[in-house]
């Protein structure tokens, strides 16, 4: 497990599980069914211009449509986290710090709890209750519709399924087309309380290869590795998980109907969207433990995104690797200052 993000677990997991080879009979009801089932995309059918924006300190592919941001098809990301030019991030002792808002979040849900509201005109509301069923049960998480909050998940109809990455201020969509089911709605909520795609994790190119030329021309970038994208370090778990609800499909942004991704041996796998797996679980406790007294643990080797910069925890220290290099920095309240 790595973290990322508005201290947002980056890719989950256990073992890899095994499968055995499909006949061609199946391998193409797999995808027909995968290509009908499991593509969370904000958009699906649109493509938009690719830019590279700094965000959190590190630069990364988004597309833009329709005035959203977009990361790897479903990820939201909110305009003031992000820029075409370097940010000030990172402060000298005693230097007041601008007034750009950065996204000072945590990223992290207080008391384990999400407040949220569904819009009377969504469709199949029991989407979403079926959905916060399953997390509250399967997590310490704790859904609660709101009142008067500022900080919550307004679950709305929308062109496809997307999500912002953790709490990020203020009403926050997931947006929900006709299309999206029950797990795609867990999938969405995934990403509001911190985690992203399972098959981006740096070394995943160790149990999957991705097939390049079977995705549809400009959607290359959905398929960076974090590291690819100015994120490194170690992952927490020692495999990537073909059973997490995170994990993109065989065929995600396939052009042919030929699988845009398969295991390292060039087999086929298949993708759940039934429910979180062990791995999936282990992530978010690790970032809501059961005692909501008890702070988020933070792993040495581990990167995370906290008050709007991506760090390192190193020797229960910070790091920031910016433009002077990797430099030890301190959080004062909300704003980062080097040591």
């Amino acid at each position: 497990m790595r973290r990322i993000a508005l201290f947002c677990f980056l890719p989950t997991l256990a073992l890899v599980s095994c499968s055995k080879d499909l006949t061609p009979d199946q391998e193409e009801q797999l995808i027909t069914n995968e290509t009908q089932a499991n593509v969370e995309v904000a958009y699906p059918g649109e493509t938009g211009k690719v830019s590279e924006y700094y965000y959190a300190g590190q630069q990364i592919s988004v597309e833009e449509i329709n005035g959203d941001y977009i990361y790897e098809g479903d990820i939201m990301l909110p305009p003031d986290m992000l820029s075409l030019d370097p940010v000030k991030l990172v402060y000298e002792q005693g230097e007041t710090p601008s007034n750009k808002s950065v996204g000072r979040t945590s990223g992290r849900w207080p008391n384990n709890t999400v407040y949220y509201s569904i819009d009377s005109n969504l469709a199949s509301k029991e989407r979403v209750t079926d959905a916060i069923k399953h997390w509250e049960a399967n997590t310490s998480l704790n859904f609660v519709q709101r009142s008067s909050q500022s900080n919550y998940i307004y679950f709305t109809s929308g062109s496809g399924c997307s999500s912002y990455i953790g709490m990020i201020g203020g009403k926050q969509n997931i947006t929900l087309a006709t299309n999206c089911t029950t797990g795609s709605t867990i999938h969405e909520i995934g990403h509001a309380v911190g985690l992203w795609h399972e098959q981006s994790r740096a070394d995943r190119d160790n149990h999957i290869k991705i097939n390049y030329e079977n995705i549809q021309t400009g959607m290359e970038h959905n398929f960076k590795t974090y590291k690819e994208s100015g994120y490194d370090g170690k992952e927490f778990t020692s495999y990537l998980d073909f059973g997490s609800i995170m994990m993109y499909g065989p065929y995600t942004f396939s052009k042919n109907g030929n699988a845009t991704i398969v295991k390292a041996n060039g087999s086929n796998y298949s993708v759940q969207r039934t429910s979180l797996s062990t791995g999936d679980t282990q992530g978010i406790n690790s970032m809501y433990p059961s005692d909501t007294t008890t702070s988020p643990t933070y792993i040495n080797g581990e990167y995370y995104t906290l008050y709007g910069l991506t760090v390192l925890r190193y020797y229960d220290n910070w790091y920031y690797s910016g433009p002077y290099g990797m430099k030890q920095v301190v959080l004062q309240g909300t704003v980062w200052y080097y040591a």
